[in-house]
């Protein structure tokens, strides 16, 4: 191996304007109106229809000419040909024209928001031949565990968590078993594009309750999706709970008198039985399969309760959100509970590092990793700058739900730093409320709407371009290869029961599989000490992990993804892989029993002498 290798209608009701108050909430009037547009097509929705389908093919073609071997530093974005950057860029274009026009039908924009939504999420899974994420194969092996184990996770490497929290895994298992597959790697390579494409509907509910606007509505969907760097949308319990999330809050900011006109199924101004079972089922499930997720709900309908006109309908979700969070991290989620209650507490006492947490990580990471965190946080700064002055001056929104859903995650990103995750939480949460300001400052109902399209079809760009940076600069460590593969599937199926299979960093695909046949270390995750010995010499480094195995065999995985990791990352000193690898092939005591272009495996095999080399 050679080193690094290159919606549900609300009905007939008027619009509100940038400056007014929609006429869904309660006690209050328009300050200005015009009549919703009517639903033929006009010259702009034509042009649109003519554009989508150019783009779309445009975007085909580009993918036949994808060379992955091209990914240097920045990922995908090296790799990708310039006819995808046209394809995305007309299609921009074409969405623009939409928004310039006031007959586009919903029918239009929801098919450019598709068709977004494919260039961003599908394009991966069409050019790889494996899944994506290393995370998102240890969860594939986590259900797998259960399936082998009649729905229990073996404690080993601290695996019992998700007996605490089987929620995700145990539906995946039961889909395994109605549909007859014996892996979730059958469909978990297009979890992302079905999440995101489902995250739709909660959108749309949230915001056809705020406007009938339809530009204002669609607008804000494309900004959302356009912004949407984060990146937790793959298979895993936090993509599938924040769904159900969404899910939840929207069902409850339809239901609020503020952004709705009274029901005959509520003429009470309370929830529908039906409804309000539906909540909490759906936060049941929440409960049962994430951490963090509850407590982002919990505050979500916390904040919203703030206003007397919404505790009829808030207040009973938020009860009962409660009850089911504290009754399930009481019983079934108590042992972690009560291992981590004292860095719960602790991490309370210190907001500041914890907001910081996730953002100092840059003193060792590659110059374009670098440039592509700071992109990311301009992004991300930008966002919430331009949701702050919406509220400022569209003063009909600050009667409306928005500032509770952009501010709901700043308690939690106050008190918890989550491993450093908490801050790109916060945001992800937030982002579909600051979508429909930033779409309210963007997109005002006026005479002229073409008059702005040049602006925001630049801003449209900025936000989209900075999404691809953050989205796809990491593919070089995020996507593998079949040698990658048969590689890790070797290390974890054909060695001995109880052996200590050694990597440096979790960046190969599916070393968690058969977890409890094996111990697993990782250089990366050992102390300082043990680095340092490391960096000065990695054989006698590796000493103390070889000796976990025993009377067991020992096997050291080297793999193309986790060279990029360290160079990206910077989490181990340049050249520290070149030097492990020249070491290993050097050394009498190891023997390479797999190799390929793109991974190796070695076997630790003592010799008599002592001598290494």
């Amino acid at each position: 191996m050679n080193g690094r290798r290159r919606a549900a209608g609300l009905g007939k009701i008027q619009e509100p304007t940038s400056d007014a108050l929609p006429p869904t909430t309660s006690g209050a009037g328009l300050e200005e109106s015009h009549r919703a547009p009517p639903e033929w097509a006009g010259p702009a929705t034509w042009a649109a229809f003519v554009v989508l389908p150019a783009s779309v093919t445009l975007w085909l073609l580009s993918l036949r000419h994808v060379d992955l071997d091209a990914m240097g530093d920045l990922g995908l974005l090296q790799a990708l040909p310039v006819l995808f950057w046209i394809a995305v860029g007309l299609l921009l274009l074409g969405f623009c024209v939409a928004l310039a026009g006031r007959r586009t039908p919903h029918g239009a924009f929801a098919l450019y928001v598709l068709a977004l939504i494919g260039m961003i999420h599908a394009t991966p899974p069409l050019l790889y031949h494996e899944l994506r994420y290393s995370w998102a194969w240890k969860h594939v092996a986590v259900v797998d565990a259960m399936l082998r184990h009649k729905g229990e996770v073996p404690y080993a490497g601290g695996f019992d968590i998700y007996n605490q929290w089987p929620g995700f895994f145990q539906l995946n298992a039961l889909i395994l078993r109605a549909t007859g597959l014996e892996s979730p790697l059958a469909y978990a390579v297009w979890a992302q594009v079905l999440a995101n494409v489902l995250m739709l509907v909660p959108i749309l509910v949230i915001f056809r309750s705020l406007t009938t606007d339809r530009r204002l509505i669609w607008g804000a969907v494309w900004i959302y999706y356009s912004c949407a760097w984060v990146g937790q949308d793959y298979f895993a319990p936090q993509a599938f709970t924040f769904l159900l999330c969404a899910c939840v809050i929207a069902l409850v900011v339809r239901q609020l008198p503020s952004s709705r006109l009274p029901r005959p199924d509520s003429p009470g101004g309370g929830w529908p039985f039906g409804r309000l079972f539906l909540v909490l089922v759906i936060e049941a499930a929440i409960a049962s399969s994430h951490q963090l997720t509850p407590l982002m709900m919990i505050s979500a309908l916390a904040l919203l309760s703030f206003p007397k006109r919404n505790r009829r309908i808030a207040l009973p979700a938020l009860a009962s959100a409660v009850v089911l969070t504290v009754a399930w991290n009481a019983t079934v989620a108590r042992p972690y509970v009560s291992e981590n209650l004292g860095s719960f507490v602790s991490a309370v006492t210190r907001p500041e590092a914890n907001l910081w947490s996730g953002l100092s990580r840059l003193a060792d990471a590659a110059p374009s990793q670098v440039m592509v965190s700071w992109i990311d946080r301009g992004l991300s700064g930008g966002i919430f700058l331009l949701a702050a002055l919406a509220l400022l001056t569209r003063k009909w929104t600050r009667r409306t739900p928005l500032l509770p859903l952009v501010l709901f995650p700043l308690p939690l990103a106050l008190v918890n730093a989550y491993g450093g995750e908490m801050i790109f939480r916060a945001y992800m949460f937030a982002l579909p409320a600051a979508a429909f300001l930033i779409a309210t400052l963007l997109l005002p109902s006026s005479r002229r709407p073409r008059a702005r399209m040049p602006v925001v079809a630049v801003l449209l760009a900025a936000m989209l371009g900075s999404l691809f940076f953050g989205y796809y600069s990491k593919e070089g460590m995020n996507h593998f290869s079949r040698e990658e593969v048969a590689a890790t599937r070797y290390v974890t199926t054909k060695t001995p029961p109880g052996s200590v299979i050694i990597s440096v960093t979790f960046a190969a695909p599916g070393l968690e599989m058969q977890y409890d046949r094996h111990e697993r270390a990782e250089i990366t995750e050992e102390g300082l000490e043990a680095k340092r010995l490391l960096v000065k010499d990695p054989l006698t480094g590796l000493e103390p992990l070889l000796r976990r195995a025993g009377n067991k065999s020992a096997y050291v995985l080297l793999n193309r993804a986790q060279y990029e990791d360290v160079h990206l990352n910077g989490e181990m000193p340049p050249g520290f892989m070149d030097r492990l690898e020249t070491d290993l092939a050097g050394s009498r005591d190891f023997t390479p029993v797999f190799r390929s272009d793109d991974a190796v495996v070695y076997r630790y095999d003592p010799t008599t002498g002592g001598g290494r080399r």
